[in-house]
Order: structure tokens, then sequence, then C-alpha cells
């Protein structure tokens, strides 16, 4: 069982960053898929960005260049760095892992809010 707990969220202005950072509680941090995905008011749950236990990583096209996913596999933890952030970025950040066997986890959330 793992257990994820996300932080980092907050109000933040156009062209602010944000750092999200979440911490996995039980064992073998190191072989699961790591991912942020994010949900805005009344749309559905998207994927932002992904990373393998080898550190490759996926974006998608909206946050490519801007955002940045990472893993520490010693401390079981994954960030997503937040870069030029958009009003469109708004949204409930969500922290997900999933093992070889396909089991899935899933954050609380943490809300990002990009706004003057």
């Amino acid at each position: 069982q793992v257990q994820l707990v996300e932080s980092g969220g907050g109000l933040v202005q156009p062209g602010g960053s944000l750092n999200l950072s979440c911490v996995a509680s039980g064992r073998f941090f190191g072989i699961y898929n790591m991912a942020w995905y994010r949900q805005a008011p009344g749309k559905q749950r998207d994927l932002v960005a992904r990373i393998t236990p080898t550190g490759r990583t996926n974006y998608a096209d909206s946050v490519k260049g801007r955002f940045t996913i990472s893993r520490d596999n010693a401390k079981s933890m994954a960030s997503l760095q937040m870069n030029s952030l958009k009003p469109e970025d708004t949204a409930v950040y969500y922290c997900y892992a999933v093992g070889a066997l396909g089991n899935e986890y899933w954050g609380q959330g943490t809300q990002v809010t990009v706004s003057s």
C-alpha cells in the first residue's frame, strides 16, 4: 500500500512559479511510475507530466518548456517545478503512482490558482 501526500500549491500571479512535492509512504518507491494530473472545475482530470523509474519523462503539450517533473527515489519524492504559470494552469493537481502490476494510487490533491 502506498500513500501519496502533495504539498506546495497556492496562489501565484501569472508568470510566477510554484514547486509541487509528492511524498510517498510504503516500500519500493523506486519501481513506480509517477505522474502529475490536474483537474480544473467542470473539466476532466488530465495528465500533466509523468516520469518512469529510470527518469524518462513525458509532458502534456500545454506545459512543455514550462514544467519539469523530477523524482528522488532516496527520499520517495516526486516534484513538479512549474514556471511561467498562466491562468489556465489553475486546477487541483494530483500526484499519481502506478506499479508494474497496475496497482494505482492517488494523492488528495493540492490547489494551484494563477491569478492577478
